[in-house]
């Protein structure tokens, strides 16, 4: 699957994780239906395997023993019917998070990390939310919370639109602008989970008032300013409970 992928530096190993993390992610959110439909109990042990190059794979374990990486949680499917979608979303999460945190590890050792090496490792992937905070909306909440005032669902650094603008217009004062800014700088994109790129183009779902970079879900600030309300890939593809 990704024979001969060895990843030596901190940097290296840190890419390494926030690839498999963002293809995590997407399977986990953006990706949720598709992810839903793969993981089906009447299969064999199944693994949600995230993948350097920011993509995703529901498979069965590695026939090896012992395997060239650790291995992702087995048995996902299982448990796909016996619990609400969003609970069993967000317990994959979990398993996700640590078998993450296991393979950065796992290359660290390998590799002969040294003490500052770890923790330098460690510090940089605890700067970023984890899949579980991404996926309930734990990691937006207190942005969620200061946001709640504000009406517009698009976000561009560069618009000044104030119906479609979530960012300041000149009128504003410089305190306004200041909240405004770290408003936005703790934003969470729900599509790739990384809250840089405040520059960029950003729009918030109508529904579940997730922020999503624009090119993560294919909205330009043209397109955006003819969408009333906009409903984000995992609340258009939500499905009703019975």
């Amino acid at each position: 699957m990704e024979a001969g992928y060895n990843p030596r530096s901190v940097e290296e190993v840190f890419k390494d994780f926030k690839g498999r993390r963002a293809g995590l992610i997407k399977a986990l959110t953006t990706d949720a239906e598709e992810f839903f439909q793969q993981c089906d109990p009447e299969k064999e042990n199944l693994c949600l395997y995230g993948f350097p190059s920011e993509q995703w794979e529901v498979n069965l374990p590695a026939e090896e023993v012992p395997p060239e990486l650790p291995e992702p949680a087995l048995g996902i499917n299982f448990a796909r019917d016996g619990m609400q979608e969003k609970d069993w979303l967000s317990l994959v999460a979990v398993h996700s998070d640590a078998w993450l945190v296991a393979v950065a590890f796992y290359f660290g050792a390998r590799f002969g990390f040294q003490k500052a090496d770890r923790k330098r490792l460690f510090n940089m992937i605890n700067e970023l939310p984890t899949i579980f905070e991404v996926v309930t909306g734990a990691a937006k909440k207190q942005q969620k919370e200061k946001s709640s005032s504000v009406s517009n669902h698009v976000s561009s650094n560069k618009s000044q639109s104030n119906s479609k603008s979530g960012k300041p217009s000149k009128r504003q004062s410089d305190e306004e602008e200041e909240e405004d800014e770290e408003e936005h700088g703790e934003a969470v994109c729900g599509a790739c989970g990384d809250n840089n790129g405040m520059d960029e183009f950003w729009i918030c779902c109508d529904i579940c008032e997730t922020w999503f970079h624009g090119k993560c879900v294919k909205i330009t600030p043209a397109r955006a300013e003819h969408i009333k309300q906009y409903k984000c890939p995992s609340c258009t593809n939500k499905r009703p409970r019975p």
